[in-house]
């Protein structure tokens, strides 16, 4: 009788689709990610964040058959800024869309399964635009975090709300549009708001509960916890208050991992980037400003930061360091890189933050002349830093200079890839400068606090960006492909040595990874700001990709977002594959 019954709810479950005997994503699956071709369970698609897909049925000789396989709208009014990166598990797509919104679809067909649309309160203060970058798969769950600074746990197969935890006051400031990361059975989440005098952190839940393991400040001075019982127990101050923050400013610090991070299980790191110290107006703060601007590596069960690479110690120039920290054999060693937004390109030792190498990646950097090798610090022009403004001739504006590249970075948001084929790491840059100055500032809560104001301008007349293929033990540029607007979407590379990226004027690209020969091109129909994902169905490789024009670049941009303004918003996830 009791197998029978079994046997009954089972049948059940597979008409009803109901998740109660539907295999669950596990942490074991997640750590296989980049080496499983059935499915994409993670942003990075791997937790190590390297975007290479071992499929190689999509090649140069088959690519002209590369052919839509269906695509799906998001819908509504709400068509700017799509950075999402989609998952797929189980015959599903999910796939976040601009102002908090996530959606199931069909992965064969396209069709909608569900979709979660969160309520956003008025008053929200997203920096930079109303973009979601991607979920996390855990057992039958999919989470993702919202522009109010929530995270949402959701059923995979219903879209049913499972748990939802507040993160932090967006009335403060504070955001989050970054997709988690699961590792070790954690969900470690960052923050976003560094505009607005908010602390960064990096946090640890229970995946399936959404209750809090540890919390972790990347700003000197703040006290970390841990949590027992639903009780918070102090667990160390990060850094040393007051030894590179004097005064007050650490107390509204910015330093935000609005980006997320990654993780590597041969050392147990997870890599969070830091952003800029707040204000912008660096004479306010001197000192390095701990820990922002810098790779931290977090001890994922502890949340200890094992260490820290500071890439641009105080910070006059909104640089960050936020960029993604991919993990990598070289020569032996387990090595990671980040391309930053200040221009240099840097490989870092994944297990003790000894800096390896640092190369400059885009054409002009004016705010230091290299980096020194021997200390990790960078060699600064002091002409090319922002003053202090109560020095200026009218006590309101500080001198104007013209610093390369500019605060959108030599690489922001956009991802980079790395082919373990080709030894190379693939990088969608940008060549731009800006003039900046700096002006009186005080800390309001709730208000935006730079204390700077900017120009940002194009270099070159004919390019801003360029996808670029980098040599990590020689910092050489093996190829580069010019492209007018500004790369803004990701990358991904594959074991056929094709490398997939799109552009702002619409078009999803892939070029042999070898030397950036173009084999093939579509028109998406709006700006692609988005990385793409490959994955195995059924016999056939798919390629996808969220196309939307919209993010920093049409919001903060100066010159560059006039030469840009007539590139078209959109909301869609499209999907190719072979023609038979």
């Amino acid at each position: 009788m009791k197998r029978k019954l079994l046997a009954s709810l089972v049948g059940m479950a597979l008409i009803t689709g109901s998740s109660a005997f539907a295999a669950g994503v596990t942490d074991a699956m997640i750590e296989k990610d980049a080496q499983s071709v059935g499915d994409v369970l993670s942003w990075g698609m791997g937790q190590q964040g390297q975007r290479y897909t071992p499929l190689d049925k999509i090649n140069a000789g088959n690519i002209s058959k590369l052919v839509p396989a269906w695509s799906f709208s998001f819908g509504g009014e709400k068509q700017r800024g799509q950075e999402s990166q989609p998952l797929i598990h189980n015959g599903k797509m999910f796939v976040t869309g601009s102002y908090s919104r996530i959606y199931a679809l069909d992965t064969k067909t396209g069709k909608k399964l569900w979709k979660y649309e969160h309520r956003l309160p008025e008053g929200i203060m997203p920096c930079c635009d109303v973009i979601n970058r991607g979920a996390a798969l855990f057992d039958n769950l999919v989470i993702f975090a919202t522009l109010d600074a929530q995270l949402v746990a959701l059923d995979q197969n219903t879209g049913n709300v499972v748990w939802k935890e507040k993160i932090d006051d967006y009335a403060a400031g504070y955001s989050a549009s970054a997709a988690p990361l699961i590792a070790k059975g954690l969900l470690l989440t960052g923050v976003s708001g560094g505009e607005f005098g908010v602390i960064g952190r990096v946090e640890a839940r229970d995946p399936k509960t959404g209750k809090m393991v540890w919390t972790r400040p990347v700003v000197e001075g703040h006290m970390g916890y841990k949590y027992e019982g639903g009780k918070a127990i102090e667990n160390g101050i990060s850094g040393t208050t007051n030894k590179t923050w004097p005064g007050d400013l650490w107390k509204s610090g910015g330093a935000t991992t609005w980006l997320g991070g990654t993780y590597d299980p041969t050392t147990g790191l997870a890599y969070f980037g830091t952003g800029n110290p707040a204000p912008w107006n660096s004479h306010l703060r001197p000192g390095d400003n701990l820990f922002s601007t810098a790779t931290v590596a977090v001890d994922v069960s502890t949340g200890k930061i094992v260490w820290h690479y500071q890439k641009t110690p105080n910070d006059g120039w909104d640089y960050d360091g936020v960029n993604e920290f991919i993990t990598f054999d070289m020569d032996g060693k387990r090595m990671g890189a980040s391309a930053d937004r200040n221009g240099f390109f840097y490989v870092i030792d994944a297990k003790n933050g000894k800096l390896n190498g640092a190369f400059p990646f885009v054409s002009k950097i004016t705010w230091a002349t290299g980096i020194d090798l021997k200390t990790g610090r960078p060699n600064y022009d002091p002409a090319n830093r922002p003053g202090d403004p109560t020095k200026g001739p009218d006590g309101k504006k500080g001198n104007v200079v013209f610093s390369a590249p500019s605060f959108l970075g030599g690489k922001n948001q956009q991802p980079m890839a790395y082919s373990p084929k080709t030894g190379l790491f693939y990088v969608p840059a940008n060549e731009w400068g800006m003039e900046i100055w700096n002006e009186p500032v005080t800390y309001k809560k709730g208000a935006a606090y730079l204390g700077a104001g900017f120009t940002i301008k194009p270099l070159h007349e004919d390019y801003i960006g360029a996808m670029r293929a980098i040599d990590p033990k020689t910092g050489k540029i093996v190829w580069e492909n010019k492209n007018a607007a500004p790369l803004w979407g990701g990358v991904m590379t594959t074991a056929s040595d094709l490398v997939f990226y799109g552009t702002p004027e619409g078009f999803l690209k892939a070029v042999d990874a070898k030397n950036g020969k173009e084999l093939w091109k579509f028109q998406t129909g709006s700006g692609v700001v988005a990385p793409p994902i490959s994955w195995e169905e059924g016999g056939e490789q798919y390629i996808a990709v969220v196309s939307g024009w919209g993010g920093a670049v049409p919001l903060w941009g100066g010159e560059v977002a006039k030469k840009v303004s007539m590139l078209e918003q959109g909301g869609s996830v499209w999907v190719f594959k072979l023609v038979k």
